[in-house]
């Protein structure tokens, strides 16, 4: 965090009157807070539903360009990297499945590059094999975390309901995820954790556990970069994405602030306005409301893109840059007042420049407050909008 609270260069390309390079240095301050690099390691048997897992995760239409081969015979033969569409430092890499190799576990490992992956996902659609539980121990060995995914488990449950009289979903999914531990525990594989989806039904089941282990477990900046790169899978997700991007606006507050330590009057406002327009389309890519995302969501869930932007806010439906933020900035009174202040005060030395740090920084906070509210509830308008269409 301290690189990315170090202003030096843009206050000292503001001094230079030099405002383009002072917005190229908050651009690459702004860059490398969302560029934190995860790579995830998906493996399993042939056939276990790998690829549907990383496309689905990635928010992927099987047909998709960008979308990882799906078949009924083994499609991945080396190791392929699938980067999410809207955050290419988040990368899915379907790996080959360890039987499929001439390798044993511990060189399988060094085959596809271990060191990388910040953890594994093991996928079986069936119980966990001979193969899965080697290559966990040689996981477990090297000091690593690995999930296991117990993947198609909506056939189980069809297959459940089929066959008994008194079917209950929940102690059915608990019953096969108790076994797959107990199998894997007998097999010397120490505290599993084992998590039960249906690839093409991500948001049901054991997605939600998954996710908060993970957020458990990953460091900070790694758990940011997972969670904006989830579709919004849940009410819940959206919640907690808006409050990741909340946390963040002290610092570009305080970018702002920094920057009116120059005293240029008009130039505060200028670099603030680039600064915001910057943030809230990061805020529109992470809540999936730009239209590549929007598009994508519409191939998956069949639900007509009009349906999907007909929302209240303009952020959404108007590209992001400093004359829209500026012109809603203004229909603000408080931050309208706030920006008069600080003009006013921008002629005054020493104190005057005190006085414009602090608006400065006030500014900033509001008005990024403000957009970060209008796109949360955007982003809840939409997923309402799908679950609707799926449930109708």
């Amino acid at each position: 965090m301290a690189d990315f609270l170090d202003t030096t260069e843009i206050k000292e390309a503001l001094q230079n009157n030099n405002q383009a390079l002072a917005v190229d240095k908050i651009k690459k301050l702004l860059e490398m807070a969302a560029n934190t690099p995860l790579n995830i390691g998906i493996t399993g048997e042939s056939g276990s539903g790998k690829s549907s897992f990383v496309n689905a995760f990635r928010g992927v239409d099987h047909r998709d360009d960008q979308a990882a081969p799906t078949g009924v015979v083994e499609t991945t033969t080396e190791v392929r990297a699938y980067p999410h569409p809207s955050y290419p430092n988040v990368t899915l890499w379907d790996l080959p499945g360890i039987g499929t190799t001439r390798f044993p576990a511990d060189q399988y490992l060094k085959h596809v590059g271990f060191e990388r992956f910040d953890f594994f996902i093991i996928i079986s659609d069936t119980r966990f094999r001979e193969n899965d539980v080697k290559l966990a121990k040689e996981i477990q060995k090297m000091g690593k975390k690995f999930y296991f995914v117990r993947s198609k488990v909506d056939n189980d449950l069809q297959n459940a309901q089929r066959s008994q009289r008194n079917f209950d979903a929940e102690q059915t999914l608990a019953l096969i995820r108790e076994n797959c531990k107990e199998g894997l525990l007998k097999e010397g594989v120490q505290a599993p954790q084992v998590f039960l989806l249906s690839n093409f039904e991500l948001r049901h089941h054991d997605f939600h556990r998954l996710h908060a282990t993970l957020e458990r477990e990953l460091p900070e900046h790694k758990r940011d970069a997972l969670l904006v790169s989830l579709a919004n899978m849940s009410l819940k997700i959206i919640k907690k994405k808006k409050e990741a991007f909340k946390s963040k606006i002290p610092h570009y507050a305080f970018v702002s602030a920094a920057c009116a330590a120059v005293p240029l009057p008009g130039l505060s406002a200028a670099v603030d306005a680039d600064l915001i327009a910057r943030v809230v389309q990061q805020y529109k890519t992470g809540f999936g409301l730009d239209r590549p995302s929007l598009q994508r969501l519409v191939a998956i869930t069949g639900v007509p893109l009009v349906d999907l932007t007909i929302i209240s806010s303009p952020l959404t439906l108007d590209n992001i840059n400093t004359d829209l933020v500026l012109n809603l900035m203004s229909q603000s009174s408080a931050i309208s007042s706030l920006t008069e202040r600080r003009e006013s005060y921008s002629f005054i030395p020493l104190f005057g420049v005190l006085v414009a740090k602090k608006l400065s920084h006030e500014i900033t906070e509001r008005a990024l407050h403000n957009f970060l509210d209008m796109l949360t509830e955007d982003a809840q308008d939409v997923y309402n909008r799908v679950i609707n269409h799926i449930n109708s």
